[in-house]
């Protein structure tokens, strides 16, 4: 069982939509660690954090699961989905929970997904706070990732329409919204398209109108250039090893750029997103496993 509330909180001047979710012990745990989900493309609650918040707090954690700017039920202008600004809202998230009594502010984790991955890695590069770091199925480069999710064409194409929006927006002050699809490309990854027509559309807002803005700034987003500042604290690298649309090669880049203490695990046989849901077997496995580095890292800060 779990006990919710919501716990809205303000980043850059707007109200973000959150909940917090806590073991349903009455209390016994507290003050609880806690885990902060960042969600990946469209950065809604309700899909992969609020997954995470429904099995972790079985393991006695407490959960924040939010909207980012622009996105469900927060402020912010329609399209705007830039991964520097995501940082700066999860390290708001990281001042709201501080604030809470029944949490401990001492023992704060980020766990990271696509690419709230490299969000977690921007965010914890800044913010001591954060004890530990886990990135699941991230991105390390904005440029390379993005690069591998195309073929020729629809790169270059991509390519040139950042280079007009800029011109775009400097005369008008406004950006072309555009098709998510247009910046992430599915459709080379046949088992990712499949889940998330079947599964994630049936989220309110998802697939929404995405700003070239946002691809270019997207383009600029390197959480690899800084993972060395996360040492001495530790960061958990997971990766499924037939990952088509964020590559094997930017978990394994993001490994080599960090500093130790740090760990990699590449899922044999898993793609990006199809074993997402709560009681697959290769969830359950990592579950076990982000428990386990969770459960280590608050465990130093204990004793330290």
């Amino acid at each position: 069982m779990v006990s919710v509330r919501p716990l809205p909180f303000f980043s850059s001047g707007l109200r973000l939509d959150a909940d917090l979710h806590l073991p349903d012990d009455g209390g016994a745990g507290a003050p609880y660690p806690v885990v902060i989900p960042s969600s990946g493309y469209q950065g809604l609650k309700v899909i992969h954090p609020e997954r995470f918040a429904r099995t972790l707090t079985e393991r006695g954690y407490a959960v924040l699961a939010f909207d980012y700017r622009s996105f469900g039920a927060s402020e912010g202008e329609h399209g705007r989905l830039i991964p520097q600004e995501w940082a700066q809202d999860l390290r708001a998230a990281v001042d709201r929970v501080s604030t809470v009594e029944e949490l401990d502010a001492n023992r704060i984790g980020l766990l990271g997904w696509g690419m709230g991955g490299g969000v977690v890695v921007a965010e914890a590069a800044e913010d001591e706070r954060v004890r530990a770091v886990a990135a699941v199925n991230g991105i390390a480069d904005g440029t390379r990732s993005t690069r591998n999710m195309h073929d020729a064409g629809s790169w270059q194409s991509l390519q040139e329409r950042i280079v007009a929006d800029r011109g775009r927006r400097s005369e008008w002050g406004r950006s072309e919204i555009t098709s998510p699809w247009d910046i992430v490309r599915l459709d080379l990854d046949d088992r990712t398209d499949g889940y998330v027509g079947a599964e994630l559309y049936r989220a309110p807002g998802f697939g929404s109108g995405v700003t070239l803005e946002s691809a270019d700034m997207l383009l600029r987003f390197s959480p690899e250039s800084v993972a060395h500042r996360i040492a001495p604290r530790p960061l958990f690298v997971v990766h499924g090893g037939e990952n088509e649309l964020h590559k094997p090669e930017e978990a394994r880049s993001l490994y080599e750029h960090a500093e130790e203490p740090k760990r990699l695990e590449i899922i044999e046989g898993a793609g990006h997103t199809e074993w997402m849901f709560d009681e697959h077997p290769t969830f359950r496995a990592l579950l076990d496993q982000l428990d386990g580095f969770f459960t280590d890292a608050f465990d130093r800060v204990l004793v330290g």
